[in-house]
Protein backbone atom coordinates (compact mmCIF):
# COMPACT_ATOMS: atom_id res chain seq x y z
CA UNK A 1 0.00 0.00 0.00
CA UNK A 2 1.44 3.39 -1.00
CA UNK A 3 0.19 6.03 1.23
CA UNK A 4 -0.21 9.53 -1.10
CA UNK A 5 -2.49 11.36 1.56
CA UNK A 6 0.54 13.26 3.52
CA UNK A 7 -0.80 16.43 3.48
CA UNK A 8 -3.95 15.15 5.74
CA UNK A 9 -1.10 13.35 8.43
CA UNK A 10 2.37 11.98 8.54
CA UNK A 11 3.46 8.83 10.63
CA UNK A 12 5.47 9.95 13.74
CA UNK A 13 8.94 10.12 12.82
CA UNK A 14 10.90 7.43 14.75
CA UNK A 15 13.47 9.82 16.30
CA UNK A 16 10.28 12.21 17.51
CA UNK A 17 8.69 9.19 19.53
CA UNK A 18 12.49 8.39 21.48
CA UNK A 19 12.66 12.40 21.78
CA UNK A 20 8.74 11.90 23.57
CA UNK A 21 9.16 9.01 25.17
CA UNK A 22 11.41 10.27 29.06
CA UNK A 23 8.29 13.02 29.40
CA UNK A 24 5.77 10.22 28.91
CA UNK A 25 7.46 7.90 31.04
CA UNK A 26 10.06 9.34 33.72
CA UNK A 27 9.59 13.23 33.47
CA UNK A 28 6.17 13.20 33.31
CA UNK A 29 5.12 16.22 35.09
CA UNK A 30 3.21 18.64 35.19
CA UNK A 31 5.34 22.37 33.97
CA UNK A 32 3.01 23.99 36.51
CA UNK A 33 4.37 21.83 39.37
CA UNK A 34 7.05 23.49 41.38
CA UNK A 35 8.72 20.28 42.37
CA UNK A 36 11.56 17.82 40.66
CA UNK A 37 9.35 15.88 38.19
CA UNK A 38 7.17 19.36 37.31
CA UNK A 39 10.70 21.15 36.83
CA UNK A 40 12.10 19.02 34.74
CA UNK A 41 8.64 18.72 32.34
CA UNK A 42 8.77 22.83 32.42
CA UNK A 43 12.81 22.92 31.26
CA UNK A 44 11.97 20.55 28.31
CA UNK A 45 8.91 22.99 27.65
CA UNK A 46 11.15 26.10 27.48
CA UNK A 47 13.98 24.21 25.39
CA UNK A 48 11.38 23.08 22.80
CA UNK A 49 10.13 26.56 22.75
CA UNK A 50 13.63 27.88 22.08
CA UNK A 51 14.04 25.19 19.45
CA UNK A 52 11.11 26.31 17.85
CA UNK A 53 12.09 29.81 17.94
CA UNK A 54 15.32 29.19 16.13
CA UNK A 55 13.61 27.64 13.26
CA UNK A 56 11.11 30.45 12.98
CA UNK A 57 13.67 33.47 13.28
CA UNK A 58 11.83 34.65 16.53
CA UNK A 59 11.60 35.10 20.33
CA UNK A 60 11.34 32.24 22.42
CA UNK A 61 8.74 33.90 23.82
CA UNK A 62 7.02 34.17 20.47
CA UNK A 63 6.13 30.75 20.95
CA UNK A 64 2.91 29.52 21.85
CA UNK A 65 2.04 25.81 21.98
CA UNK A 66 -1.42 24.53 20.64
CA UNK A 67 -3.08 21.57 20.02
CA UNK A 68 -3.01 21.75 16.70
CA UNK A 69 -3.60 24.06 13.61
CA UNK A 70 -7.29 24.77 13.67
CA UNK A 71 -6.54 26.09 17.31
CA UNK A 72 -3.52 28.07 16.18
CA UNK A 73 -5.54 29.53 13.33
CA UNK A 74 -8.21 30.40 15.58
CA UNK A 75 -6.09 31.70 18.45
CA UNK A 76 -4.81 34.16 15.74
CA UNK A 77 -7.64 35.45 13.69
CA UNK A 78 -10.21 35.48 16.37
CA UNK A 79 -7.48 36.58 19.22
CA UNK A 80 -5.54 39.45 16.61
CA UNK A 81 -8.77 40.57 15.88
CA UNK A 82 -10.66 41.12 18.83
CA UNK A 83 -7.83 42.31 20.65
CA UNK A 84 -7.43 45.18 17.63
CA UNK A 85 -11.00 45.88 18.10
CA UNK A 86 -10.63 46.60 21.97
CA UNK A 87 -7.69 48.56 21.73
CA UNK A 88 -8.70 50.85 18.49
CA UNK A 89 -11.89 49.87 17.23
CA UNK A 90 -11.05 47.61 14.61
CA UNK A 91 -13.91 46.12 12.87
CA UNK A 92 -12.91 44.48 9.46
CA UNK A 93 -10.79 41.27 8.60
CA UNK A 94 -8.63 40.94 4.89
CA UNK A 95 -8.26 37.02 4.18
CA UNK A 96 -9.47 34.42 0.96
CA UNK A 97 -12.49 32.56 -0.12
CA UNK A 98 -9.69 29.40 -0.41
CA UNK A 99 -8.24 29.78 3.16
CA UNK A 100 -9.09 26.16 5.39
CA UNK A 101 -12.20 26.08 7.44
CA UNK A 102 -10.81 27.20 11.01
CA UNK A 103 -9.76 30.62 9.32
CA UNK A 104 -13.33 30.75 7.23
CA UNK A 105 -15.37 30.28 10.37
CA UNK A 106 -13.02 31.81 12.68
CA UNK A 107 -14.09 34.81 9.89
CA UNK A 108 -17.59 34.29 10.07
CA UNK A 109 -17.55 33.97 14.14
CA UNK A 110 -16.65 37.47 14.34
CA UNK A 111 -19.24 39.00 11.58
CA UNK A 112 -22.12 37.26 13.57
CA UNK A 113 -20.57 38.33 16.87
CA UNK A 114 -18.15 41.36 17.02
CA UNK A 115 -19.87 42.63 14.37
CA UNK A 116 -17.23 42.43 11.81
CA UNK A 117 -16.50 43.07 8.23
CA UNK A 118 -15.17 40.29 5.94
CA UNK A 119 -13.63 40.89 2.98
CA UNK A 120 -12.34 37.36 1.02
CA UNK A 121 -10.26 39.07 -1.76
CA UNK A 122 -10.44 37.12 -4.97
CA UNK A 123 -7.79 34.46 -6.34
CA UNK A 124 -7.35 34.14 -9.86
CA UNK A 125 -7.95 30.46 -11.53
CA UNK A 126 -4.38 28.97 -10.36
CA UNK A 127 -5.60 30.08 -6.60
CA UNK A 128 -3.23 32.94 -6.27
CA UNK A 129 -3.68 36.10 -4.75
CA UNK A 130 -1.68 39.31 -5.32
CA UNK A 131 -0.05 41.53 -2.82
CA UNK A 132 -1.58 44.35 -4.66
CA UNK A 133 -5.01 42.91 -4.40
CA UNK A 134 -4.56 42.06 -0.77
CA UNK A 135 -3.20 45.98 -0.16
CA UNK A 136 -6.42 47.37 -2.12
CA UNK A 137 -8.54 45.81 0.46
CA UNK A 138 -6.63 47.06 3.58
CA UNK A 139 -8.93 49.68 4.95
CA UNK A 140 -7.75 51.87 8.05
CA UNK A 141 -9.95 50.04 10.51
CA UNK A 142 -8.83 46.89 9.17
CA UNK A 143 -7.21 44.55 12.33
CA UNK A 144 -5.63 41.82 10.79
CA UNK A 145 -4.73 40.11 7.23
CA UNK A 146 -4.92 36.01 7.58
CA UNK A 147 -3.86 33.95 4.20
CA UNK A 148 -2.69 30.75 3.71
CA UNK A 149 0.73 29.95 2.50
CA UNK A 150 0.08 27.20 0.90
CA UNK A 151 -3.12 26.27 0.19
CA UNK A 152 -4.00 22.00 1.60
CA UNK A 153 -6.29 21.45 -1.47
CA UNK A 154 -3.99 22.28 -4.61
CA UNK A 155 -0.94 23.12 -3.21
CA UNK A 156 -0.61 26.75 -4.73
CA UNK A 157 2.25 28.96 -2.62
CA UNK A 158 1.30 32.24 -2.49
CA UNK A 159 3.65 35.55 -1.89
CA UNK A 160 3.26 36.01 1.53
CA UNK A 161 6.55 38.10 1.47
CA UNK A 162 5.12 40.49 -0.85
CA UNK A 163 1.29 40.35 1.13
CA UNK A 164 3.35 41.04 4.47
CA UNK A 165 5.05 43.95 3.05
CA UNK A 166 1.69 45.25 1.57
CA UNK A 167 -0.07 44.82 4.93
CA UNK A 168 2.99 46.23 6.93
CA UNK A 169 2.91 49.71 5.41
CA UNK A 170 -0.49 50.19 6.63
CA UNK A 171 0.91 48.64 10.17
CA UNK A 172 -1.83 45.48 10.02
CA UNK A 173 -0.55 42.67 11.48
CA UNK A 174 0.03 39.67 9.15
CA UNK A 175 -1.15 35.98 9.78
CA UNK A 176 0.20 33.08 7.37
CA UNK A 177 -1.15 29.31 7.81
CA UNK A 178 1.91 27.75 7.17
CA UNK A 179 0.02 24.06 8.10
CA UNK A 180 1.06 22.55 4.59
CA UNK A 181 4.26 24.61 4.07
CA UNK A 182 6.59 23.94 6.80
CA UNK A 183 8.90 21.48 6.01
CA UNK A 184 8.68 22.13 2.41
CA UNK A 185 9.01 25.99 2.32
CA UNK A 186 11.36 28.46 4.06
CA UNK A 187 9.80 30.04 7.57
CA UNK A 188 11.93 32.64 8.63
CA UNK A 189 10.32 35.67 9.74
CA UNK A 190 12.73 37.81 9.04
CA UNK A 191 12.48 37.15 4.88
CA UNK A 192 8.65 36.65 5.03
CA UNK A 193 7.97 39.56 7.31
CA UNK A 194 5.17 37.44 8.66
CA UNK A 195 3.92 38.61 12.52
CA UNK A 196 2.09 35.61 13.41
CA UNK A 197 2.34 31.70 12.02
CA UNK A 198 0.38 28.65 12.49
CA UNK A 199 1.92 25.26 12.30
CA UNK A 200 0.90 21.57 13.61
CA UNK A 201 2.86 18.85 14.35
CA UNK A 202 0.90 16.03 12.45
CA UNK A 203 1.97 17.47 8.99
CA UNK A 204 5.66 16.89 10.22
CA UNK A 205 5.89 13.80 11.48
CA UNK A 206 5.27 14.77 14.97
CA UNK A 207 1.59 13.22 16.76
CA UNK A 208 -1.51 14.48 16.39
CA UNK A 209 -2.53 16.72 18.96
CA UNK A 210 0.26 19.59 19.01
CA UNK A 211 0.99 22.67 17.10
CA UNK A 212 2.31 25.97 17.30
CA UNK A 213 1.24 29.84 17.33
CA UNK A 214 4.11 31.90 16.56
CA UNK A 215 3.06 35.75 17.23
CA UNK A 216 5.28 38.12 17.72
CA UNK A 217 5.05 39.99 21.31
CA UNK A 218 4.37 43.60 19.84
CA UNK A 219 0.86 41.95 18.95
CA UNK A 220 -1.57 42.54 20.66
CA UNK A 221 -3.64 38.91 21.37
CA UNK A 222 -7.03 37.98 23.44
CA UNK A 223 -7.00 34.78 24.21
CA UNK A 224 -9.51 32.40 23.30
CA UNK A 225 -9.06 29.76 26.14
CA UNK A 226 -9.50 30.90 29.72
CA UNK A 227 -8.52 29.34 33.16
CA UNK A 228 -4.99 28.55 34.17
CA UNK A 229 -2.79 31.02 32.68
CA UNK A 230 -0.72 28.97 30.83
CA UNK A 231 2.17 29.99 28.02
CA UNK A 232 2.09 33.75 29.72
CA UNK A 233 -1.51 34.37 29.56
CA UNK A 234 -2.26 33.50 25.97
CA UNK A 235 -3.61 29.75 26.08
CA UNK A 236 -4.43 28.38 29.77
CA UNK A 237 -4.35 24.75 29.79
CA UNK A 238 -1.92 22.61 31.20
CA UNK A 239 1.04 21.67 28.29
CA UNK A 240 1.39 19.13 26.27
CA UNK A 241 5.03 18.63 27.40
CA UNK A 242 6.19 15.43 25.48
CA UNK A 243 4.07 16.96 22.46
CA UNK A 244 6.34 20.05 22.33
CA UNK A 245 9.21 18.30 22.68
CA UNK A 246 7.90 16.10 19.77
CA UNK A 247 6.93 19.06 17.51
CA UNK A 248 10.20 20.67 18.54
CA UNK A 249 12.30 17.49 17.19
CA UNK A 250 9.86 17.03 14.31
CA UNK A 251 10.33 20.73 12.74
CA UNK A 252 14.21 20.83 13.26
CA UNK A 253 14.73 17.47 11.67
CA UNK A 254 12.14 18.93 8.79
CA UNK A 255 13.67 22.39 8.03
CA UNK A 256 17.41 20.58 7.91
CA UNK A 257 15.92 18.51 5.24
CA UNK A 258 13.63 21.16 3.86
CA UNK A 259 16.12 22.00 0.84
CA UNK A 260 16.46 18.47 -0.29
CA UNK A 261 13.29 16.84 0.00
CA UNK A 262 11.75 19.57 -2.24
CA UNK A 263 14.42 19.95 -4.45
CA UNK A 264 14.23 15.85 -5.25
CA UNK A 265 10.39 15.26 -4.33
CA UNK A 266 9.44 18.46 -7.15
CA UNK A 267 11.03 16.16 -9.69
CA UNK A 268 9.16 13.18 -8.91
CA UNK A 269 5.99 15.51 -8.33
CA UNK A 270 6.37 16.69 -11.91
CA UNK A 271 6.90 13.03 -13.61
CA UNK A 272 3.52 11.84 -11.96
CA UNK A 273 1.66 15.15 -13.56
CA UNK A 274 3.06 14.59 -16.96
CA UNK A 275 2.11 11.38 -16.85
CA UNK A 276 -1.45 11.53 -15.40
CA UNK A 277 -2.15 13.84 -17.86
CA UNK A 278 -1.30 12.06 -20.34
CA UNK A 279 -2.66 9.01 -19.40
CA UNK A 280 -5.92 10.17 -18.43
CA UNK A 281 -7.67 12.61 -21.71
CA UNK A 282 -10.07 14.41 -18.81
CA UNK A 283 -7.76 15.14 -15.99
CA UNK A 284 -7.15 18.63 -15.34
CA UNK A 285 -4.35 19.88 -13.07
CA UNK A 286 -5.93 22.02 -10.10
CA UNK A 287 -4.21 24.78 -8.77
CA UNK A 288 -0.71 26.69 -9.75
CA UNK A 289 1.43 24.50 -11.77
CA UNK A 290 4.41 26.30 -11.22
CA UNK A 291 4.07 28.16 -7.84
CA UNK A 292 2.80 24.88 -5.68
CA UNK A 293 4.24 22.87 -2.65
CA UNK A 294 6.76 20.08 -3.68
CA UNK A 295 4.58 17.32 -2.82
CA UNK A 296 0.78 18.20 -3.77
CA UNK A 297 -0.52 16.91 -7.19
CA UNK A 298 -4.24 17.67 -7.34
CA UNK A 299 -6.75 17.11 -10.70
CA UNK A 300 -10.10 16.64 -11.28
CA UNK A 301 -11.54 13.91 -13.54
CA UNK A 302 -14.35 15.22 -15.40
CA UNK A 303 -17.13 12.74 -16.01
CA UNK A 304 -16.33 10.35 -13.38
CA UNK A 305 -16.75 10.94 -9.22
CA UNK A 306 -14.34 11.31 -6.75
CA UNK A 307 -15.22 9.22 -4.01
CA UNK A 308 -15.44 6.70 -7.07
CA UNK A 309 -11.99 7.28 -8.09
CA UNK A 310 -10.57 7.37 -4.07
CA UNK A 311 -12.13 3.57 -4.12
CA UNK A 312 -10.68 1.81 -7.28
CA UNK A 313 -7.20 3.63 -6.33
CA UNK A 314 -7.41 1.91 -2.81
CA UNK A 315 -8.15 -1.82 -4.61
CA UNK A 316 -5.04 -1.20 -6.39
CA UNK A 317 -2.98 -0.16 -3.38
CA UNK A 318 -3.01 3.84 -3.64
CA UNK A 319 -4.61 5.74 -0.83
CA UNK A 320 -4.99 9.51 -1.58
CA UNK A 321 -7.84 12.18 -0.69
CA UNK A 322 -10.95 13.82 -2.52
CA UNK A 323 -9.21 17.21 -0.71
CA UNK A 324 -9.26 18.45 3.21
CA UNK A 325 -9.66 15.87 5.96
CA UNK A 326 -11.39 18.12 7.96
CA UNK A 327 -14.02 18.41 5.14
CA UNK A 328 -13.87 14.71 4.36
CA UNK A 329 -17.60 13.10 3.92
CA UNK A 330 -18.93 16.37 2.95
CA UNK A 331 -21.75 15.96 -0.52
CA UNK A 332 -20.33 19.67 -1.02
CA UNK A 333 -17.97 20.42 -3.62
CA UNK A 334 -14.85 22.02 -2.55
CA UNK A 335 -14.98 25.42 -1.44
CA UNK A 336 -11.61 26.10 -2.61
CA UNK A 337 -12.00 25.10 -6.59
CA UNK A 338 -15.20 26.78 -6.51
CA UNK A 339 -13.16 29.77 -6.03
CA UNK A 340 -10.64 29.11 -8.79
CA UNK A 341 -13.72 28.76 -10.56
CA UNK A 342 -14.38 25.34 -11.43
CA UNK A 343 -18.28 23.94 -11.73
CA UNK A 344 -19.39 22.30 -8.75
CA UNK A 345 -19.88 19.18 -10.73
CA UNK A 346 -16.19 19.43 -12.51
CA UNK A 347 -15.07 19.88 -8.31
CA UNK A 348 -16.52 16.94 -7.16
CA UNK A 349 -14.25 14.73 -9.27
CA UNK A 350 -11.10 16.06 -7.29
CA UNK A 351 -8.47 13.88 -6.23
CA UNK A 352 -5.26 15.32 -4.76
CA UNK A 353 -2.29 13.16 -4.03
CA UNK A 354 0.22 14.11 -1.38
CA UNK A 355 4.07 12.57 -1.27
CA UNK A 356 6.18 11.99 1.23
CA UNK A 357 9.34 13.53 2.07
CA UNK A 358 11.33 10.45 1.76
CA UNK A 359 10.15 8.89 -1.79
CA UNK A 360 12.64 8.83 -3.64
CA UNK A 361 11.14 6.42 -6.56
CA UNK A 362 9.26 7.56 -9.47
CA UNK A 363 5.60 7.77 -9.41
CA UNK A 364 4.87 5.67 -12.72
CA UNK A 365 3.02 2.46 -11.05
CA UNK A 366 0.42 5.16 -9.19
CA UNK A 367 -0.14 6.55 -12.78
CA UNK A 368 -0.81 4.24 -14.20
CA UNK A 369 -3.20 3.07 -11.45
CA UNK A 370 -4.75 6.42 -11.69
CA UNK A 371 -5.55 5.83 -15.37
CA UNK A 372 -7.27 2.07 -14.69
CA UNK A 373 -9.14 3.84 -11.99
CA UNK A 374 -10.86 6.62 -13.99
CA UNK A 375 -11.19 4.03 -16.74
CA UNK A 376 -12.92 1.56 -14.23
CA UNK A 377 -14.98 4.09 -12.97
CA UNK A 378 -16.01 5.84 -16.30
CA UNK A 379 -17.01 2.45 -17.50
CA UNK A 380 -19.20 1.51 -14.85
CA UNK A 381 -17.05 -1.41 -13.88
Amino acid sequence: MLYLDNAATTPVRPEVLEAMTPFLTRWFGNASSHHTVGEAAAGALEDARARVAAVLGMRRSDVIFTSGGTEANNLAVKGIAIAAQQRRGARHLVTTPIEHESILQSADYLARIHGFTVTPVAVDAFGQVTAAAIADALRDDTAVVSVGYANNEVGTVQDVAGIAAAARGRGIPIHIDAVQAAGWLPLSATDLGYDAISLAGHKLGAPKGIGVLGIRGRVPLEPVLHGGGQERGRRSGTENVAGAVGFATALELADAERTEDALRVAVLRDGFIAAVLAGVPTAALTGDPVHRLPGTASFTFAGTNGEAVLLELERRGVVSSSGSACAAGSEEPSHVLLALGIAPEVAQTAVRFTIPHGLREPLDSVAAAVAASVAAVQSGG
